[in-house]
């Protein structure tokens, strides 16, 4: 348990069989000073895998869950049912893309009282290839956005992230696609949680995006984005 916390990391995948076993090994390989792992908890969901994801997940040592219905957000919901109790929550993706050792100082911000840590792309270092052109102008867009609505200082809507489990208690996800992480954080926004970003640095992914590699993936992702900031910016009015 490090510092008597119990660690988790939520991994949603689909067809990453070529890079999960690296993900999970290095997230099981970090330990603390005195040698103690850090994550108590791997869970990777399955999310439709046509390939071998879920066997190489489970020879890393992670715990895996399945959920036909794709989408990223139910992914990672079906993960949280199935996720032992938990302190602190860290989501990271399952293509290699971050560096796995970047989640100890998303983690230590949580032990020293934030609520929700963001690990900012646009904070770290970018390597060339690492992020599409629509995914970096979307990103940039919906930061835009939520920075004008709500005023409030963000750089990314990164997927690498930690959240403490009584935030995420607070804010009750919902949302089942790709709108997942926006809503974490304007929800946070909206109540108030001690939000802190973190640079991460970012690689470019093992195999082909199902978002930013196809046309469809990139419209679905641009929909479910726009329309969560909306929908939670109505909502907000209303009350």
């Amino acid at each position: 348990v490090y510092k008597n916390r119990i660690i988790s990391a939520i991994i949603p995948a689909q067809d990453e069989e070529r890079s999960i076993e690296k993900v999970v090994s290095e997230l099981r390989a970090l330990n603390d000073h005195s040698g103690h792992t850090i994550f108590d908890n791997i869970i990777v969901c399955d999310n439709g895998s046509t390939d071998n994801t879920a066997k190489m997940a489970r020879a890393a040592g992670a715990m895996v869950v399945f959920e036909p219905q794709l989408g990223y957000g139910i992914a990672c919901l079906t993960a949280l049912a199935a996720m032992p109790e938990s302190d602190i929550i860290v989501f990271i993706d399952g293509d290699h893309s971050f560096y796995a050792a970047q989640s100890l100082p998303l983690i230590d911000e949580i032990c020293q009282g934030a609520d929700l840590v963001i690990g900012s792309r646009a904070l770290g270092h970018t390597q060339p290839g690492a992020l599409t052109f629509p995914q970096q102008f979307g990103n940039w867009l919906a930061v835009t956005l939520i920075r004008w609505l709500w005023h409030a200082p963000i750089s990314d809507l990164g997927p690498f992230r930690a959240i403490s489990a009584k935030a995420l208690e607070r804010i009750q996800m919902q949302d089942v696609r790709f709108g997942w992480t926006v809503e974490m954080q304007v929800k946070a926004i909206q109540v108030k949680l001690t939000i802190k970003e973190l640079p991460v640095d970012t690689r470019p992914r093992i195999g082909v995006s199902k978002i930013s590699g196809t046309v469809r993936g990139v419209i679905g992702a641009a929909i479910g984005i726009f329309g969560t900031i909306f929908k939670l910016w109505r909502r907000e009015r209303k009350n």
